[in-house]
């Protein structure tokens, strides 16, 4: 069987993805071992899985609080060049240790989360046939589609096609930094020209979380792209979590999570909890550890009626009548999976494009969280209860979302791209 090597970014959202697919592979009869900083190994809570850490001198252990803190709060302009700063380094470092690290635990095949260059460049640089797995939207670019970190709607008009070159070159000039690293380390390892993550894929196999139906008409997608729907693993979540609580099944209920990232966000939750108290909808708020106990109490006296770190999300989004989200791929995917409409108030990252296909798909609604007024929060809250629109939308995406086939697809083509070291066409 063979030795899978995973390399991701070092946040929680992209390992508990990524851990999925590896726990998989293991399941089949395969080695996994994950590399990253030190502080990512903490992610992992399949003990079958290994990891190996890198980046001793550059990323210490808890160093890496500093740069999840930027990420989740970049603020203006300079803030945004650090958090490019700190991908940059971390790349740089990637490129730098895993050809040795790669060598010394004897993995044969790469496993290359979109979001981290240092994957594909490395394993192309070392001839390892390897595989990229988008966990967030997709960085493929093909004209007439907007990146994925940008919040426009779908459009086709000239005006459209304008802004989204203008926003492409916008982005290009602000992720220099992270450019010319990859540029730097793909003229010493002697490849071909390259300094953007879309130039640092697999020839033999994409696949990502998303699904066909969710993304924006694609048109360019390689013949080895395969959308499976969400990595989950059959075991469950990885952190513990607060049980379900005894939701009154005679009223409208809202689940309000912003991930493990953006669970500080104190204000808008709590312009959220009023607005739920004046809709009289039962709300449970999971923070992910963002908050302290005074505002979780703050938060229940707004007008939640649950307040935890940590819920069953699956399970919740099950139940939930709707789920305030900050359209984190992973959340969105699990409510399309439970047919529960979204109301997506983006932050950061690629959470805007996320928030754009969301309302493109007719399955929730998305508001600037900066400005979002708890009277325009009950608005849209009342929408997405009453109209049956968004239901029959979801309905439609959950049963394609079904059919992708998730983890197992992923590990089957993960596999058929080991055995036949070719690309992997499109299955029909």
């Amino acid at each position: 069987m063979a030795h899978f090597g995973v390399v991701a970014p070092a946040f929680f959202s992209h390992f508990s993805a990524q851990s999925a697919l590896a726990s998989e592979l293991v399941d089949r009869g395969h080695r996994v071992t994950f590399f990253q900083q030190i502080d990512a190994g903490d992610h992992l809570a399949d003990p079958r899985l290994g990891f190996h850490a890198l980046g001793a001198a550059s990323h210490p252990r808890g160093s890496f609080a500093a740069v999840m803190a930027r990420a989740a709060n970049p603020g203006s302009p300079l803030g945004l060049r650090r958090v490019i700063g700190d991908m940059a380094r971390g790349t740089d470092m990637l490129c730098r240790e895993l050809p040795a690290a790669l060598a010394a635990e004897g993995v044969d095949f790469l496993i290359a989360d979109q979001m981290e260059a240092a994957g594909g460049l490395v394993a192309e640089a070392l001839n390892m046939p390897f595989v990229s797995v988008a966990c967030a939207l997709p960085v493929n670019r093909e004209p007439g589609i907007p990146l994925p970190v940008m919040p426009f709607a779908y459009g086709t008009s000239e005006r459209d096609l304008q802004m989204y070159q203008g926003s492409t070159r916008v982005y290009d000039w602000l992720m220099t930094p992270h450019r010319k690293v990859i540029e730097q380390h793909a003229r010493a390892f002697g490849l071909s020209p390259r300094g953007m993550l879309h130039e640092c894929l697999s020839p033999l196999a994409q696949v990502s979380q998303t699904t066909e139906g969710f993304d924006f008409p694609r048109r360019a997608l390689p013949a080895n792209f395969h959308h499976v729907g969400p990595l989950r693993s059959a075991s469950g979540a990885s952190l513990a979590r607060d049980p379900m609580p005894a939701v009154d099944p005679h009223k409208p209920f809202v689940f309000a999570s912003f991930g493990t990232m953006q669970g500080h966000r104190f204000g808008l939750f709590k312009r959220v909890a009023k607005a739920c108290r004046a809709l009289d909808v039962q709300l449970l708020i999971a923070h992910c550890g963002g908050l302290d106990e005074a505002q979780a109490r703050a938060l229940q006296e707004a007008g939640a009626n649950w307040v935890c770190a940590f819920g069953p999300q699956r399970e919740l989004l099950a139940r939930a009548d709707v789920v305030v989200s900050h359209a984190g791929s992973n959340t969105v995917m699990d409510a399309i999976e439970a047919r529960t409409p979204i109301l997506a108030l983006p932050i950061a990252f690629d959470q805007p494009g996320t928030a754009a296909r969301v309302a493109y798909a007719g399955i929730g609604l998305q508001a600037s969280p900066r400005f979002v007024t708890t009277a325009h929060l009950r608005r849209m809250l009342r929408q997405l209860l009453d109209k049956s629109t968004f239901q029959q939308r979801l309905d439609i995406m959950a049963e394609e979302l079904a059919q992708a086939g998730g983890t197992r697809r992923a590990a089957d083509i993960i596999e058929a791209a080991v055995g036949a070291a070719q690309p992997v066409a499109q299955s029909a």
